[in-house]
């Protein structure tokens, strides 16, 4: 798996919406447990304290929780990760949107552009 970072953004807050997006989009199965802190850490090349940051941040949002006895896993909330991939999803919406109408488009013309997609997509 390549991790791609860019230099906008904090590695950790990129590590924590990758993980993220692997939980939501079942990647990382409700329940199952999640690499360690040093296996992530060594796996994409960072800091294990990055990584640690970026796990605190899912477990402060309730996608992961820490049990004793088996690291940290998936929460089993499913309307939880269904939540957060409806937000995820809207994010994404939202940052196309913008992107469009950045290069001139209208609503209108953003709304032809995906009908057209679609047609060639079915």
């Amino acid at each position: 798996m390549a991790w791609d970072f860019t230099n906008d953004r904090p590695i950790w807050l990129q590590l924590a919406e990758h993980l993220t997006l692997q939980i939501i989009s079942g990647q990382y199965q409700s329940g199952s447990a999640l690499p360690s802190v040093r296996a992530l850490a060594a796996e994409v090349g960072v800091n294990p304290n990055t990584v640690q940051r970026a796990m605190s941040e899912l477990e402060s949002e309730g996608l992961i929780e820490t049990r004793r006895t088996a690291g940290r896993i998936v929460t089993e909330d499913m309307q939880l990760i269904s939540q957060m991939r409806d937000k995820f999803a809207k994010e994404r919406i939202n940052e196309f949107i913008n992107a469009m109408k950045a290069l001139g488009y209208t609503e209108n013309d953003i709304k032809n552009l995906i009908n057209n997609w679609r047609e060639n997509h079915e």
